[in-house]
């Protein structure tokens, strides 16, 4: 127990440097990192395992997973991120034109690589914070799985503070049906997620939380449903392929104020339909009162 909730204090908040424009100068001016006149936004992220049947959240740091015929307990899952990026929905002007293509010296910041050690007790835990971001709609929020290497100082760095991750990117420790295993992939891939509704940063004082959401009872299952052993999808592994579109697929972001780890758009939702069951109760209760106000001419005729 000791070691997982270590595990768990390993979620740091980070600052981090936010890079912005379509020079290589140090931008400058109102919204920009040091004017002081932009949005705090913080990136935060989550796990769920309600995907499938008999997926659960442990307050024992697990996540416990049965089909019926089979159980995987996961007890770690770390990942490895760098480039964490917003882009703005109205980006054209940061366009190649040569080739059509965005250019990526125009994200707006990014960061990384960065250790994410997934919080599986159901919190939401805050990851990245950023200062001043210019205020702006922005409608995609991308990122890279990565593996880190010795190709780059940054790199370098990291694998000093994290020697077991050189070439692995996400590493997940568990029992399938009682007994242990270790998956590690090397998957390194870039990751859109495309924020809808889009995220309004209006530079108030009021900070801006977007979460990643990800969903764990999916990663070691077969299209049917049907747990297989983790251990089976490492390097060359028959089932490798699968547990990597799984994991790409399990990926979602959404703006997440109150850090519940559910889409501020659903709890509208949630809150308007709470509005009109109540106006529906005041519309009964106003048939009620015509009915009342029916007795009582009725008794009037009587007399």
């Amino acid at each position: 127990m000791t070691e997982k909730i270590g595990r768990k204090a390993l979620l740091l908040t980070l600052t981090a440097a936010l890079m912005t424009a379509c020079s290589d100068s140090t931008p400058t001016g109102p919204g920009f990192p040091g004017s002081g006149d932009g949005a705090a936004v913080s990136l935060s992220v989550a796990v769920t395992a309600t995907g499938a049947a008999n997926g659960a959240l442990s307050p024992a740091f697990d996540v416990v997973m049965d089909d019926g015929q089979n159980n995987l307990t996961i007890d770690r899952v770390a990942i490895v991120l760098r480039e964490i990026e917003l882009k703005l929905q109205n980006d054209n002007g940061c366009d190649d034109s040569s080739d059509g293509f965005d250019d990526d010296s125009c994200e707006e910041f990014e960061v990384g690589p960065v250790l994410l050690e997934l919080p599986l007790d159901g919190s939401v835990e805050t990851v990245v914070a950023i200062n001043d971001v210019p205020a702006g709609v922005y409608d995609e929020l991308e990122f890279d799985i990565h593996k880190p290497d010795d190709d780059t100082q940054a790199d370098r760095d990291f694998l000093q503070q994290h020697p077991d991750f050189r070439r692995v990117s996400i590493r997940v420790e568990g029992q399938f049906n009682g007994s242990n295993f270790l998956y590690l992939t090397d998957l390194n891939e870039e990751q859109e997620i495309n924020l809808v509704p889009p995220v309004v940063i209006d530079g108030g004082a009021n900070p801006t939380n977007v979460t990643l959401l990800l969903d764990l009872d999916s990663w070691f299952r077969f299209s049917d449903g049907t747990l297989f052993n983790p251990a089976s999808a490492n390097e060359d592994g028959p089932n490798e392929e699968i547990a990597e579109d799984n994991i790409e697929r399990s990926i979602d972001g959404f703006e997440d104020e109150d850090r519940d780890g559910d889409d501020d758009a659903d709890d509208e939702d949630g809150d308007d339909s709470s509005d009109d069951d109540s106006s529906d109760d005041d519309s009964s209760d106003d048939d009620s009162s015509d009915d009342d106000s029916s007795d009582d001419d009725s008794s009037d005729d009587d007399s």
